[in-house]
């Protein structure tokens, strides 16, 4: 049994498995019906935060593959206050084949994968978001073919999007760069941190940006748009990446801080092909710890 609580989880071979997987399913069965690699197996999905893109892809991704999913709020079970996060854990992995986790706190998804009977998967904690990374480097893939060399640079906060992505891609043997105003770095090695964005993003293959006060840092809001200040990914930031360079987002975005209007909808702006390519890697994650 494997789980998938951060990149450190698998190595390159298994993520360009796991990404090819996530292609082929997307080539042969773009309209869900195909293979059902799934069918009869259930997926728990216990949400601590609202979502769109995680619970709406895990959820169809389960129905494609013949599965079924069961959508799990915070107050429906109080885990960690009504009943122990590890009891949770032990009786819940009894009804399902797999589990995800959307949780405020990184320790809550570890603690229950820890006596978990079944594979974890984290849709998101404070410290990673690993599903986002890997439907962030199938597009970067779609778009770029190889990796290798390919400099892909993220502009803003180094937070939980910003970790899992910059590590996958490093893995994977990309250029990473991390532009942020000092002390928003993200804690990885192997990468390079720079606080003059436009230094960053010369000859950029990638340019990747989201946003700067994430759910629960809302107190933060005032003094984060003053250290942000500058870091707003503009055309005129983009005319200095190479002339084919994508522009991503994780979404939701806000535009007019992290982006322009005119970059969000210009196109360069792959966006919308990242979303759709979290229904295909959450599949093919899916089919590589439960199938």
């Amino acid at each position: 049994m494997q789980h998938f609580l951060k990149i450190d989880d698998f190595n390159s071979a298994e993520f360009w498995s796991i990404l090819e997987s996530a292609m082929s399913m997307k080539r042969d069965d773009s309209f869900g019906t195909g293979g059902l690699h799934l069918e009869g197996k259930t997926l728990g999905m216990i949400f601590e935060k609202p979502s769109n893109r995680t619970r709406v892809s895990f959820e169809v991704g389960m129905f494609q593959l013949g599965g079924h999913a069961v959508y799990i709020q915070k107050q429906d079970i109080g885990m960690g206050s009504r009943e122990p996060i590890a009891d949770v854990a032990r009786v819940l992995s009894r009804y399902v084949d797999g589990v995800v986790i959307r949780a405020m706190s990184h320790d809550t998804i570890a603690e229950f994968a820890a006596v978990s009977l079944v594979p974890v998967i984290n849709g998101l904690s404070d410290l990673y978001h690993p599903c986002q990374a890997v439907a962030d480097v199938l597009t970067i893939v779609e778009h770029k073919e190889n990796l290798q060399g390919r400099k892909m640079v993220y502009v803003g906060d180094g937070n939980n999007v910003c970790v899992s992505l910059a590590q996958l891609c490093h893995l994977l043997g990309m250029e990473v760069v991390v532009a942020c105003p000092r002390g928003y770095e993200p804690p990885v090695t192997g990468i390079t941190i720079e606080s003059d964005v436009r230094k960053a993003v010369a000859n950029a293959d990638v340019i990747y940006t989201d946003v700067w006060v994430s759910m629960g840092q809302e107190a933060e809001t005032e003094k984060r748009l003053t250290d942000f200040k500058g870091f707003m990914v503009d055309m005129d930031l983009v005319k200095l990446a190479k002339p084919d360079a994508i522009v991503m987002h994780c979404l939701p975005a806000q535009r007019g801080f992290e982006i322009t209007h005119e970059v969000f909808e210009s196109p360069q702006s792959v966006v919308f092909d990242q979303a759709e390519n979290r229904l295909h890697a959450q599949k093919a994650i899916l089919v590589k710890l439960l199938g």
